[in-house]
């Protein structure tokens, strides 16, 4: 499952989040605040994908 890093830019909380969740935050803002959230929150792919990667070297 692909998994990326939510930062809120408020509050600055960090959370590692699937594509749901992902979704949910950008709908209804920060789980932790509820600052709005936008596309410039999340980086980069913090999943399975990441170790995928590390193999093909």
């Amino acid at each position: 499952m692909l998994t990326v890093q939510f930062t809120c830019s408020d509050c600055a909380q960090t959370i590692e989040v699937n594509e749901e969740m992902r979704e949910t935050i950008l709908a209804t803002g920060c789980p932790v605040c509820t600052t709005d959230a936008g596309e410039e929150d999340f980086s980069g792919d913090a999943g399975e994908d990441e170790l995928d990667d590390a193999d093909d070297g």
